[in-house]
């Protein structure tokens, strides 16, 4: 799994961060999503791929290797 995410589409919503702390942060300075782990272990995917689902800018993109 890789994952990026789009900064200009991000609205700072923050249910990236609530749904999988351990791969997505928020910018103390902005609230815009930071990505911590492109490449999370097998425990977190299920958890980044509802984050995508959720986010509401469609700032979050996963890609399955």
């Amino acid at each position: 799994m890789q994952v990026t995410v789009d900064q200009d589409r991000c609205c700072g919503s923050g249910q990236c961060v609530l749904t999988a702390p351990a791969v997505f942060d928020q910018s103390d300075e902005d609230g815009l999503v930071r990505l911590l782990r492109p490449g999370p272990d097998g425990e977190q995917r299920a958890a980044v791929r509802l984050a995508a689902a959720l986010c509401p800018g469609n700032a979050i993109t996963v890609l399955d290797e």
